[in-house]
């Protein structure tokens, strides 16, 4: 059997799946000889003949990728039959790409955010994008709310945001640790067109990063050491962790503190008490991103 016929079969035993009013189509309530829906019913739904379908299922012709798109609508098919469908017609690279999912917060990782109060706390998704963040990682670093959506993404904020930029005192090495994390992104989904997008943005932005994009330096760590100079409390010191969300949705938490009893300890209480009187607005915003 070659892979018209598989093809053939598996077009029989799917309409034989579905039922008119699943379709949208007419019943008049006989007595159907086959189960599932007709040849022609399919056809009719598809917009394509019905001789033309009659030999798709018969194996007599190559399936074009309109036909398939139009096939993939008719029989209802999910992301795994429609992979398969392609696969069988010979046409895997002509299938259309699922529109990514929208990055959602879990409302438990909103609410851990909110209860940190006195500690600067994101969530990034993929791609690094800034999904929510309290009040004290605003008070730290910007008012993400302020950020076009498209572009609120912790990497682009490091390298074209002047303050967020400015305030890293190790600028060099941690704008290339966020590249390199980046990276990794970039291997876990090659074909990503945001991720395309951002990256080319950058590389035509900022040359050092289209000099270090080059470098394919790669890094998974959880923690490390930030420095900081803040324009209100001058220099601080924080340890950065990172948490993964167990849900698999790429997703981290992203928690920075001071040593307790350490200068910058006192500095990120002041600031975070100064801010925590301003409006609330942006504490813990769920953001959705492709």
């Amino acid at each position: 059997m070659n892979s018209h016929t598989h093809l053939g079969a598996f077009l029989k035993a799917r309409r034989a799946q579905l039922t008119p009013r699943e379709c949208g189509l007419p019943d008049a309530g006989s007595v159907r000889r086959v189960a599932g829906l007709r040849r022609e019913e399919v056809a009719r739904l598809a917009a394509i003949s019905v001789d033309y379908y009659t030999r798709l299922e018969q194996g007599r012709v190559r399936a074009s990728a309109s036909v398939l798109a139009t096939l993939t609508r008719a029989l209802r098919l999910d992301e795994d039959q429609q992979r398969y469908l392609y696969e069988l017609a010979g046409r895997s690279d002509d299938r259309p790409r699922r529109r990514p999912a929208a990055q959602r917060l879990r409302p438990a990782m909103r609410r851990l955010l909110d209860q940190l109060a006195h500690t600067p706390a994101l969530v990034l998704g993929k791609r690094l994008d800034v999904l929510a963040w309290n009040q004290a990682a605003v008070a730290l670093y910007t008012d993400f709310s302020a950020v076009p959506p498209d572009l609120r993404n912790y990497v682009y904020l490091l390298f074209s945001d002047p303050a967020v930029r400015g305030m890293h005192r190790d600028w060099e090495h941690d704008a290339r640790d966020a590249l390199a994390a980046l990276r990794m992104e970039a291997a876990a989904d090659p074909d990503d067109p945001h991720l395309a997008r951002l990256v080319g943005e950058l590389i035509a932005r900022d040359p050092e990063f289209g000099t270090w994009w080059a470098e394919h330096r790669v890094v998974t760590a959880a923690y490390g050491t930030k420095r900081y100079h803040h324009p209100l409390v001058g220099d601080l010191t924080l340890d950065c962790d990172t948490w993964a969300d167990p849900d698999g949705s790429g997703q981290r938490l992203v928690v920075l503190t001071a040593e307790p009893g350490s200068p910058s300890h006192d500095a990120l209480r002041i600031l975070t008490s100064w801010t925590a009187q301003q409006p609330a607005r942006t504490t813990a915003k769920d953001r959705s991103h492709q």
